[in-house]
């Protein structure tokens, strides 16, 4: 197995990273909250690229996998501001984005902050606003009270061990929410969404497909495929995606 490598960035955080380098747009691969760079989707679209010839890039967030810092640390800008880092470190030219889970939302944020760098983007079961929409939304009296008190509360999770989600996450999750303002994806855009996921409903599918605006977006949905969207069927589509928003060579 090869070795990460590693990323100081301006903001003090190191960032595990594998690179491949050939030919353009780079493929990045965007990780769910919790997850890391050796989840099964990563792994597999970087050796398909390699294969190809296509430059690639996976790295953790802080928080995550092999980075540095702890996930209770962390929060949706901290992880924007590491994905704006990889990239503009790692990567030169445009760029096909593939952000799985949080990491469809992390897609969606750097369509706003770079979308001149993206020729093409593909989420898997986007979770986008999730913080607000999802934890926020679904807290109990008392579990808002933990926030001001505590400072986290702890939810359980259908994949790992709970989830710890602090006040800040919340706080800067509001900042970061995509689906209450305009939202442009002005290149190829392909959603995909499993029918039996627990963690992403198919109506925050739908919802993104009609909240945002571009010339190319479809979303496809896969009955009885869950969140993890990483059986073999599953990473065809996802392979299938990448190739139908490559822009032509």
């Amino acid at each position: 197995m090869a070795v990460a490598e590693f990323l100081d960035t301006a903001q003090g955080r190191r960032l595990a990273y594998h690179k491949s380098e050939g030919a353009g747009p780079t493929v990045v691969f965007l990780g769910g909250l919790k997850s890391d760079m050796e989840g099964t989707k990563a792994v597999y679209l970087e050796a398909w690229a390699q294969a190809r010839g296509q430059a690639f890039l996976r790295f953790d967030y802080s928080g995550h996998g092999e980075s540095s810092g702890t996930f209770e640390e962390g929060c949706i800008g901290d992880w924007h501001e590491d994905t704006v880092a990889a990239i503009e470190a790692l990567t030169e030219g445009s760029l096909v984005v593939v952000g799985s889970s949080m990491g469809g939302w992390q897609a969606l944020l750097l369509a706003k902050a770079m979308p001149e760098r993206i020729a093409g983007m593909v989420t898997i079961a986007a979770a986008p606003d999730f913080t607000e929409e999802g934890y926020w939304a679904s807290f109990s009296d008392e579990q808002k009270a933990a926030l001001e008190t505590v400072g986290h509360v702890e939810l359980p999770s259908d994949y790992m061990e709970p989830y710890v989600i602090t006040k800040r996450m919340i706080e800067d999750g509001r900042q970061r929410l995509v689906l209450r303002a305009a939202l442009n994806l002005p290149f190829p855009v392909r959603f995909l969404q499993g029918t039996a996921d627990t963690a992403v409903s198919t109506e925050t599918a739908v919802r993104l497909l009609e909240h945002a605006d571009g010339p190319d977006m479809r979303l496809l949905l896969v009955k009885d495929a869950d969140h993890r969207f990483s059986d073999g069927p599953c990473l065809e589509l996802i392979e299938q995606a990448v190739l139908d928003v490559m822009p032509s060579q």
